[in-house]
């Protein structure tokens, strides 16, 4: 996700590190990763016992930026997917890594794996009261992959996997010809294009969520701006909102089909950048958690509500081939991911239990079908070596016929953002002759604008998966995927990958060996630049029980979040 689960659900370096540990809610996944604090599959607080009935059901977090789009066809990143996702439900939620029923009590598949049957409970509304029923699962999913409806995750979610989702995006056929179809109110039939194993845990995610059809039409360009153009058929409202809010409240949706189960009555947020504010604000009481940055982990790795999480999101450089000379050279892109000394960037930028990543792929993300960790399966395939980076940088400028290159970097606007970006730059500096590199520093929405666009030439920029698969994070750089946004492209690549969507769907050691060979491949060719796998320092109060920290898609799950009487 820009993460999921779309995403994904996708910041700049440190940025997306402290704005997702300080936030609310990638890619992933996804998304573009904006990723709260947390690991997967683990819970904030304590685990155990019922929440206080004496407590006040109420938390107040802080958020990192505003949210870009509640918009669930439309959302790429953090924040959105976040919010969309406690306020919003689909087939499917994910409970502490494992996927629990949603609006769909159960599913059945065909013996070939491309038809997907899904009996909906009857007893699940809108906030309007409007029931929630397959017709609005088929409306949304046509119109994600609409052409006139411009989403960004529509095709690329579904795309490939639901019968004629891209032909549809192509303008090849109608919309009504996607897979999708509700034979009565409560059975939805989906046709995908080959089997997708990974189905289950798609369906989890925004972009798969129902929508009112009357509702959104009825509001037009207006849907999904303000709290007012909103339906909610999940357990959180969204409250005092709109796309330019500072500051919004999630209240316990009384109308979810399972509020009983709901404990949280409000959370409430609001958009602080600094770490030190932020941590001002939680010593006050005002706060019940704080993301911390390397600074203040040193002064509070001994406080009693120091906490880290380990994140299975990936943090990069992305190098736009479409804007410099340099950066369409491969020997050049080597050496720039060879460049940056990763060790020193995790342990002494960053120091919050981030570690250095050498691959495409995250640890403890995955295993192969011979219980392997993908990580370790495929070893370190990009390191620091500062030497050989030298040398192939001054061979690339042989080859472009140039003793010197400009870069820019774009990046994100806090101050931590800032001296991440400045230790990047640096290295680069340092180790590659010739080159010179300016800083771009811009707001989180206008970064994901510049990389929607390709108006940049280096760029920091994370993933969060959207779906748990290394094809969430190996799709990315599929030439003229839509999110590759940087102009690489390997036909061999391509290949091995398409694979794995096709006549390897059902042959899982065939489909985990083409992924292990094409993340060789990305090493080889340095569509990237890897950098950290994400982690999470922060102070967290020890009342709150039971928020779930998602591997993939949203980053937490309220639904069974309550404050207990830890302190």
């Amino acid at each position: 996700m820009k993460s999921k689960k779309i995403w994904l659900l996708a910041l700049a370096l440190l940025f997306a590190l402290f704005l997702a540990a300080c936030s609310g809610g990638d890619d992933s996944g996804s998304s573009d990763s904006g990723s709260d604090d947390g690991s997967s599959e683990s819970s904030e607080g304590s685990s155990e016992g019922e929440g206080s009935s004496d407590a006040e059901q109420v938390l107040n977090f802080i958020n990192g930026d505003t949210i870009p789009s509640m918009d669930p066809g439309m959302a790429t990143d953090e924040y959105g997917i976040q919010f969309t996702g406690a306020t919003m439900e689909g087939l499917y939620r994910v409970q502490d890594g494992e996927i629990v029923p949603g609006i769909a009590t159960e599913h059945e598949v065909s013996e070939d794996g491309t038809t997907w049957t899904f009996t909906l409970r009857e007893d699940a509304t809108w906030s309007n009261g409007d029931p929630v029923t397959a017709n609005d699962f088929v409306y949304s999913w046509q119109r994600a992959v609409d052409p006139e409806t411009g989403s960004e995750y529509g095709p690329y979610m579904l795309g490939g996997v639901v019968q004629n989702a891209t032909a549809v995006n192509e303008g090849e056929v109608p919309v009504e010809e996607l897979g999708v179809s509700a034979p009565d109110d409560y059975t939805l039939e989906v046709q995908l294009e080959n089997p997708v194993p990974y189905f289950e845990s798609l369906a989890t995610f925004p972009t798969y969520f129902p929508l009112n059809e009357s509702f959104v039409e009825e509001q037009g360009d207006e849907y999904a701006t303000s709290t007012d153009t909103l339906l909610f058929n999940g357990p959180f409202t969204l409250e005092n909102w709109d796309s330019t809010a500072s500051s919004w409240e999630l209240q316990k949706n009384e109308d979810y089909w399972d509020a009983e189960t709901v404990q949280l009555d409000k959370m409430t947020f609001e958009v602080v950048k600094d770490p030190q504010t932020a941590v001002d604000l939680y010593e006050q009481g005002e706060i019940d958690r704080a993301g911390l940055s390397s600074d203040l982990v040193d002064q509070y790795q001994s406080h009693e509500d120091y906490q880290v999480f380990p994140e299975a999101s990936l943090f990069y450089l992305k190098m736009n081939q479409t804007q410099s000379d340099a950066l369409a050279n491969e020997k050049m892109r080597r050496a720039i991911s060879m460049a940056v000394d990763k060790e020193a960037l995790v342990n002494e930028i960053l120091n919050n239990g981030s570690i250095a990543s050498t691959g495409f792929v995250p640890q403890d993300f995955v295993q192969t079908p011979g219980g392997e960790d993908f990580r370790e399966a495929n070893g370190d395939l990009v390191t620091h070596n500062p030497e050989e980076a030298t040398q192939l940088w001054e061979e690339g400028l042989e080859e472009i016929g140039k003793d010197s290159v400009e870069l820019e970097l774009l990046g994100g606007d806090s101050e931590t953002a800032k001296t991440s970006d400045e230790y990047i730059a640096n290295q680069l500096q340092e180790n590659l002759p010739g080159l010179e590199v300016t800083i771009k520093s811009v707001p989180f929405e206008q970064r994901l604008d510049a990389d929607t666009n390709m108006e940049y030439q280096l760029q920091t920029s994370g993933w969060g998966p959207d779906y748990m698969d290394p094809y969430t994070f190996l799709n990315l750089w599929l030439t003229d995927g839509q999110n590759n946004k940087m102009g690489y492209s390997n036909e061999e690549y391509d290949q091995l990958i398409e694979e794995t969507t096709n006549e390897l769907a059902q042959d899982q050691e065939a489909r985990y060996q083409n992924f292990l060979e094409a993340e060789q491949l990305l090493a080889e060719t340095a569509a990237v630049a890897p950098l950290y796998q994400s982690a999470m320092a922060q102070l967290v109060r020890p009342k709150i029980q039971d928020v779930y920290v998602n591997s993939f898609g949203p980053t937490y799950e309220w639904k069974w979040a309550s404050v207990g009487s830890g302190e």
